[in-house]
């Protein structure tokens, strides 16, 4: 019993490791440090930036009740991520916007302009296209500080005309994750330059209860690659494209994986992939590509970044509300040979354990050589949380449009770094490891050969 206990919990050990997110940098040689306590918090300079920038007759309000997430801008360490990383004037401009908004539709296009506008400023930043302030420029943190309280502003915002806030929230959240970007018309199946396409998702940073200066390398290592170029193994060209998805059950019970993936796998579509992967965090000191993704939510006690439980244990898992019919477990069909050649700086794994409760039983039992016939899924290799899921949402969708087509999901090593004095953000080390493990996704999918 003990060691299906152990077995079972490492579901929620899953969950965990994604709270030792990182981000992604190269600027190593930047001072070692930056001091967060900044004149006010987030929370505290959204009001006066919305009065000052309102025009007459748009009114603002400072009693919205922020969600769990929303709430920790109040820690005042949280400013820095937005204050110097040169992403302040998005902040600044966004009620301004939506006060030019006179009508509902003008309002849905205002969020979904500002919310390209942020994923655009991401990237740019990321790549070295836009000026990253006093932070590495790889950090993934900045994105998500400044869309969390760009959200916060448009809930704060009382137009004079009826609107629906969920709506233009979750228009804004997918404009500004990259799931309105796509593939230029110069690659894909019909173009004559050969150019093939790679399509990768990373996540929010989790675990900000605790350590609200956490970031994710998975999060990073997107930022650094979507739209970039890259030679794979066998001398072919891909474009890669990514999306950055949120640590939130009830964005993915709302489909925000499917809108995600599946423009990328319809054969012969417009945005049609070559390949797809899931990215998140996972152990210490390596890489691992699962070799299955389960059905089953079972990471309670693990929650989600609004504080929200998946119902779910090893002991009694459960699918996800409105989740398609698929089987218990999905195997990857990435290049898993050629991915695990890989092996510097971090040796990269393939990763065959799950956890099941066989046919006929009702107690969970590790397989280190994946599942039997007839069981049901309790947790595949990437446990039963939210990066288990964007593996196995991703690779259903797959099966049922692209069967054939490489799909999976990676796992980074969890990136330490973070310097002991809370006042301080970042740390020669924190960059260093960020930058290797982002670089390292890229020499991973450098190894497929399409």
């Amino acid at each position: 019993m003990t060691n299906i206990r152990r077995a079972a919990g490492r579901s929620a050990e899953r969950a965990a490791r994604l709270t030792a997110g990182r981000a992604t940098g190269r600027t190593v040689g930047r001072a070692a440090t930056l001091a967060t306590a900044l004149a006010g918090t987030l929370a505290a300079l959204l009001a006066p930036a919305a009065a000052q920038a309102a025009p007459a007759g748009c009114r603002t309000v400072t009693t919205a009740s922020p969600d769990a997430e929303q709430a920790r801008l109040q820690d005042a360490r949280t400013s820095v991520f937005t204050e110097r990383s040169g992403l302040d004037d998005l902040l600044h401009g966004f009620p301004a916007a939506l006060c030019s908004a006179h009508t509902a539709h003008r309002a849905q296009r205002v969020v979904d302009a500002w919310g390209r506008k942020l994923w655009r400023a991401g990237l740019d930043r990321a790549q070295g296209r836009r000026p990253a302030g006093e932070l590495p420029a790889l950090d993934d943190r900045p994105l998500y500080w400044t869309r969390l309280a760009m959200t916060v502003q448009l809930a704060r915002w009382q137009p004079g005309f009826g609107v629906d806030q969920a709506e233009l929230r979750a228009r804004f959240e997918d404009a500004s994750r990259g799931l309105d970007d796509g593939f230029g018309d110069e690659s894909g199946p019909d173009s004559a330059s050969g150019i093939r396409r790679i399509f990768i998702s990373g996540f929010d940073p989790y675990g900000l209860d605790t350590e609200p200066r956490r970031a994710n390398p998975s999060g990073a290592a997107v930022l650094q690659l979507d739209g970039r170029r890259i030679t794979l193994a066998d001398g072919s060209t891909a474009e890669v494209r990514a999306v950055v998805l949120p640590v939130r059950y009830g964005d993915f019970d709302e489909g925000i994986v499917e809108r995600a993936f599946g423009p990328h796998l319809r054969p012969g579509g417009p945005q049609s992939a070559d390949l797809i992967t899931s990215i998140s965090q996972g152990y210490p000191g390596t890489f691992t590509l699962e070799a299955w993704a389960g059905r089953a939510r079972s990471a309670d006690p693990a929650t989600d970044n609004v504080g929200a439980l998946s119902g779910g244990t090893a002991f009694h898992p459960v699918d996800a509300p409105g989740l398609a019919a698929g089987p218990q477990f999905i195997r990857t069909t990435l290049p898993t040979d050629a991915m695990t050649a890989v092996q510097q700086p971090y040796p990269v794994l393939l990763n065959t354990p799950v956890v099941e409760i066989p046919a006929g039983a009702t107690a969970p039992v590790q397989r280190t050589d994946g599942p039997t016939p007839g069981s049901r899924a309790v947790a595949g290799g990437g446990g039963g949380y939210l990066s288990n899921e964007v593996a196995y949402r991703s690779n259903r969708l797959r099966l049922d449009l692209a069967p054939d087509l490489p799909g999976g999901h990676l796992h980074t090593p969890v990136l330490d770094g973070l310097p002991d004095q809370q006042d301080q953000v970042t740390s020669p080390e924190f960059e260093h490891n960020e930058a290797a493990i982002s670089d390292e996704v890229g020499a991973i999918l450098r190894s497929a050969r399409l």
